[in-house]
């Protein structure tokens, strides 16, 4: 019998990959359940991921002329109903304020008072509350385009909760942008998805497909929906970004109009588009591993984890001073245009303890240092993009002076890990009964075992698509925007189609 490896996370990936991606969180202390249920606590590890993730993301937005705003939490009952679609949309996912106030109900409890005159919805999206103010703020096509993004939290009551993927409540950012002409919306709109794209990509290490969405899976109330698709590592896919083209849609319901240089009075054309805290999720998922969270250098809350290792107060002093010296020599440092991160981790447990957590926290570089280091003006250094054991001593010049290349080795050898699993995990399939296999359970004890993403042919009937989804749970996560025109017959009803699709079971 082969010899069982010891893993920091149990059960593995293999073992139980839902159980396993709990235990990561927990291990890597990014996140806890709220006594609120279905709501999340996100403790410092985790919110600093989202905060490098807010910091990046908000670069690219302001490089595309987008500025900060903020507008109310509460939205109008009213204000929902003018968009059927919309209202239709998240009707079943909203949280309604009905009173104002708590009073004493006279038996030592309390009672809800001050009904009020219409209820307000805690937005679980901002497109009709952002549209009354856009309606005040523009008058002529002078004040086009206009460019508006907000961070905030929204709440969407979830039936089956789970960390970062999917909450009652989570933090996002939305965009929305009012254009004088439908061609420069759409083309904002696409010009945010590639942003989105850039960003996984650059940043997260993480591959994606940009696509259109079918019509039953848009939002509600869009035209047109695109977004990246991303596949995790038990070969579902996960939707890690969307960018809408709303048309006139919410520019007529919330009456946003505008005189046109011919003086006539014309409806805008408008876009949103967002990403959440989901991408966290999507960190985890696509790039941990059975010792816990793995993060590219290009997120990571530090980028170097420097694990002092002495027996006496002497040691202590010498390990120090070296540290010190070092902390100087890499103050200069970067890495992606930042400065490189660190923690010098001083707490009183034993460096075994010390090395481990920065495993399973997911730190790219790990320093061991010791007097016996220190004689050699050397570091003991780790990477998370290999195995823990694959430890080796470097000079601390050469250590200094190819930091940034170290970084950048990482990055791109997690990304390519990702890609190398999804381009093996993908098919092209032309039969129904193959496509069948692909996505049946390769274990019936783990149903989330299956094969993966298959571009197959659609004819663009909806009732192929709900029959895919009904039979094998799989959906057409996306029309993929680049290689889709090829001739075939659809893998449902054989009918003609023009272009294949991505399949997948997803989150």
């Amino acid at each position: 019998m082969a010899k069982q490896i010891k893993t920091a996370i149990t059960p593995t990936r293999e073992e139980d990959y839902p159980q396993w991606y709990q235990q990561v969180i927990k291990a890597s202390d990014m996140a806890e359940n709220s006594d609120v249920r279905g709501c999340m606590v996100i403790k410092p590890w985790g919110y600093a991921i989202w905060e490098n993730i807010q910091k990046n993301l908000d670069n690219l937005f302001k490089d595309k002329g987008c500025k900060n705003a903020y507008f109310p939490l509460f939205i109008p009952k009213s204000f929902f109903e003018k968009e059927a679609e919309h209202v239709e949309g998240f009707a079943k996912e909203c949280a309604v304020v009905t009173h104002t106030r708590l009073e004493d109900d006279g038996q030592g409890g309390l009672k809800n008072a001050g009904e009020l005159n219409e209820p307000l919805i805690v937005r679980p999206t901002s497109e009709t509350i952002i549209g009354a103010s856009f309606s005040r703020w523009i008058n002529s096509y002078r004040d086009l385009p206009l460019l508006i993004n907000q961070w905030a939290n929204v709440v969407r009551w979830e039936l089956r909760t789970r960390l970062f993927l999917r909450t009652s409540e989570f933090l996002w950012q939305e965009g929305h942008t009012v254009h004088s002409e439908k061609a420069a919306a759409q083309e904002f709109t696409m010009k945010m998805l590639d942003v989105y794209a850039e960003f996984a990509e650059k940043y997260l290490a993480l591959p994606v497909i940009k696509g259109e969405k079918t019509a039953s899976e848009r939002f509600p109330g869009a035209l047109n929906t695109y977004c990246i698709e991303a596949m995790m590592q038990d070969k579902k896919a996960l939707q890690s970004g969307t960018s809408h083209f709303l048309g006139q849609n919410f520019a007529k319901s919330s009456d946003i109009k505008f005189q046109s240089s011919e003086g006539k009075e014309e409806y805008a054309w408008t876009t949103s588009w967002g990403v959440s805290t989901r991408l966290i999720g999507a960190l985890i998922m696509a790039h941990s591993d059975d010792d816990g969270l793995v993060l590219p250098p290009g997120i990571a809350p530090a980028h170097i984890a420097i694990i002092p290792i002495y027996r006496n107060d002497e040691d202590r002093k010498t390990v120090d001073c070296f540290v010190t010296e070092l902390l100087l020599k890499l103050k200069d440092k970067r890495y992606n245009e930042e400065k490189i991160r660190t923690e010098y981790d001083t707490r009183e447990i034993t460096g075994g303890e010390k090395n481990w957590n920065w495993i399973k926290k997911g730190v790219p570089i790990r320093l061991e240092i010791g007097p016996r280091d220190v004689a050699k003006n050397s570091v003991f250094m780790g990477r998370r993009d290999k195995a823990h054991k694959d430890k080796k001593g470097v000079q601390l010049d050469e250590f200094v002076n190819n930091i940034g290349k170290y970084l950048l080795e990482i990055q791109q050898n997690i990304f390519d890990k990702a890609f190398k699993f999804r381009r093996d995990n993908t098919a092209e399939i032309d039969d129904y009964q193959e496509f069948v296999r692909f996505f049946s359970p390769k274990n019936e004890k783990k149903p989330e075992i299956h094969g993966g993403f298959a571009y197959s042919h659609w004819c663009g009937d909806s009732g192929c698509e709900e029959k895919v989804k009904e039979e094998l749970k799989v959906t057409i996560r996306c029309i993929p925007l680049e290689d889709v025109k090829q001739e075939g017959r659809c893998i449902c009803c054989g009918k003609e189609s023009s272009g294949r699709v991505c399949f997948a079971k997803n989150y």
